[in-house]
């Protein structure tokens, strides 16, 4: 695989479509077609084929199911990485899982460790165990789930990654703590981040209002859209920068030292 220090990424804030994996896979795919320019990356919401729903019976797939193939088929054509997470159906057992496709068809596999309570998803999911640290194009990406954002030591860098990103579906009424956390995991992390959330109304009634937004090492914003509107965002990652950047503010060199128990 070539490497890169300059990796463009295509941010995908989309309304879905209710449980209907097939009208979402083609709405997507569309979207992904309309791409003119040179991307590295496209990064999808959380749950894309079915919104963030609790029937997780009605949409879930197999790693060897439709939505997989179509990822795996696409990123291939298209000479692309394509990430987000879907319903999978593992022996009986149901889970919120990230799949990162790479353009060579290989996947790697994130389970999100913070089934969200409030909605009862740890009723229905089972939680993931391991953090995952994706090796694409020369760049350590480390992909999380929405919820998971909440919980700053599932996010710590000790790996020296050089993107965290998380996939959302992050209603309305908590935006600020959305827009407040990626900036804190961008700043302690010394990390690109970018957080790509969903808008629209889905079928219980809940708003969701996008603020799709990539932050730098520092904390500045790169691109964002916060006007609950259908986009896709393009931003160019500069690795050299942020190494650059690392070494001029040591601060990942004085963080803590600890082992995360499964």
């Amino acid at each position: 695989m070539t490497t890169t220090n300059h990796l463009r990424v295509a941010l995908i804030q989309s309304d879905l479509i209710w449980e209907n994996p097939i009208a979402n896979r083609k709405q997507f795919e569309e979207k992904i077609n309309n791409l003119t320019e040179d991307i590295d990356l496209i990064i999808l919401p959380e749950m894309f084929t079915s919104g963030f729903t609790m029937n997780a019976s009605a949409v879930a797939e197999t790693m060897e199911g439709e939505t997989v193939q179509w990822l795996q088929n696409l990123a291939q054509k298209k000479n692309v990485a394509i990430t987000g997470s879907i319903v999978i159906n593992e022996n009986s057992t149901f889970y919120n899982r990230l799949l990162f496709v790479h353009p060579s068809r290989e996947i790697d596999l994130y389970d999100k460790k913070h089934t969200f309570t409030l909605a009862g998803e740890h009723k229905v999911f089972s939680a993931g165990t391991e953090r995952v640290i994706v090796e694409y194009k020369g760049w350590k990406i480390c992909p999380l789930i929405c919820y998971d954002l909440r919980f700053p030591i599932w996010a710590r860098n000790t790996e020296n990654y050089d993107l965290l990103l998380y996939v959302a579906s992050w209603p309305k009424p908590r935006i600020e703590a959305w827009d407040s956390l990626l900036k804190a995991r961008a700043i302690e992390n010394m990390s690109y981040t970018i957080g790509v959330n969903r808008v629209g109304v889905d079928v219980n009634g809940y708003e969701y209002i996008g603020n799709t937004v990539c932050y730098d090492t520092l904390g500045n914003c790169l691109a964002k859209n916060n006007q609950g509107t259908e986009e896709i965002l393009i931003v160019e990652l500069d690795k050299d920068k942020q190494i650059e950047t690392r070494k001029r503010f040591c601060f990942l060199d004085d963080r803590d030292a600890f082992v995360i128990k499964k």
